[in-house]
């Protein structure tokens, strides 16, 4: 049985976003971080003595009744196993995206959650971020009308390393994830039609890890409404994050999020901040407010806003995506 005035919490993984997620955690006034589990020992120690907590091991964190809650930042390989144990010994779980990286895999770990009766929820951060919730509401509120066209820029600063690459699944697994979420978020509908193209301009070493390191993918709902995606593993000016729709009476646009919002204006050159430097920063209140959302919903017993199955769809799209670049053909899917 859950205790609902101090959740006791196990994270997963102690890296960039495992620290994130621990800040997070030690904040929240419902949530105790009592163990941190990594493979990599010294910063396991690290991070679990920076908050309070104990390392432990996987056995050990499932086997203590004190643990209602498991927070899984750990490497995309570790994902399914981790969902699947933790849901059989009933602990409430907030996972990184992806699921995993084979969607079979993804479904088998949608059943054991189901069975499990738990609370599952994916961290899919973009819809908890304040400018995209905000449009995201006054599309609802029917501000443009129908949405009928979608268009989405996605752009890393900089490529990860070529040993990071040639184990990411992809960049559509990788990268475009987070957008086939906001396309089915945004425009409320599900593809019937995928058609991705890509290639690495001046990018070798991606070229040699089997991937691709400028993508632009149009997805078609069965209403006709359409997405355009572009995204690259390198933006010279910053992590570039935005996105319009245009609707059948207006347009509605997020841009990006800079660390200021003081403009320059002189005889030369009328200039501001460059975009946030990385999805740590551009996203730093995503990052609270999904966590936040998560233990509402496990407190309270309601559902939460991205599930498993939000998942499953996702990683099901980046797949079919993966197939049209390879196939150099639109693919018609029903997802």
């Amino acid at each position: 049985m859950i205790d609902k005035s101090c959740i006791g919490v196990a994270l997963f993984g102690a890296g960039r976003i495992g620290n994130i997620h621990a800040a997070n955690l030690v904040r929240h006034p419902r949530a105790q971080l009592r163990y941190v589990v990594d493979v990599h020992q010294p910063s396991a120690e690290a991070l679990a003595g920076k908050h309070g907590a104990k390392v432990a091991t996987v056995e050990q964190v499932l086997a203590d009744p004190a643990i209602g809650a498991v927070v899984i930042g750990s490497s995309t390989d570790t994902h399914a196993d981790l969902i699947m144990r933790a849901a059989a010994a009933g602990k409430a779980i907030f996972c990184e995206k992806p699921v995993d990286l084979d969607v079979q895999r993804a479904r088998f770990c949608a059943e054991a959650v189901r069975k499990a009766g738990v609370i599952c929820m994916i961290g899919f951060q973009r819809r908890f971020d304040p400018t995209f919730a905000a449009l995201k509401q006054r599309l609802d509120a029917g501000e443009i009308g129908t949405p009928e066209v979608l268009i989405v820029t996605s752009r890393d600063p900089a490529p990860p390393p070529a040993a990071y690459i040639a184990h990411s699944g992809g960049v559509f697994k990788d990268m475009l994830i987070h957008d086939f979420d906001i396309f089915r978020w945004i425009l409320g509908g599900e593809a019937v039609s995928v058609h991705a193209t890509g290639g690495c301009p001046n990018m070798p070493d991606v070229a040699a890890a089997g991937d691709i390191s400028h993508a632009a993918v149009t997805l078609r709902t069965r209403d006709g409404a359409l997405c355009q995606i572009n995204t690259s593993r390198r933006a010279a000016y910053g992590y570039d994050q935005r996105f319009e729709v245009l609707g059948s009476k207006g347009l509605l646009q997020a841009g990006n999020v800079r660390p200021t919002e003081v403009v320059v204006w002189n005889d030369n050159v009328i200039s501001s901040d460059k975009p946030e430097a990385f999805f740590l920063e551009r996203y730093r209140s995503a990052y609270a407010l999904e966590i936040e959302h998560f233990f509402d919903a496990v407190v309270n017993g309601t559902s939460v806003r991205t599930t498993i199955e939000d998942g499953i769809k996702a990683l099901e799209l980046a797949e079919v995506a993966t197939q049209s670049w390879r196939e150099g053909r639109a693919i018609e899917c029903s997802i």
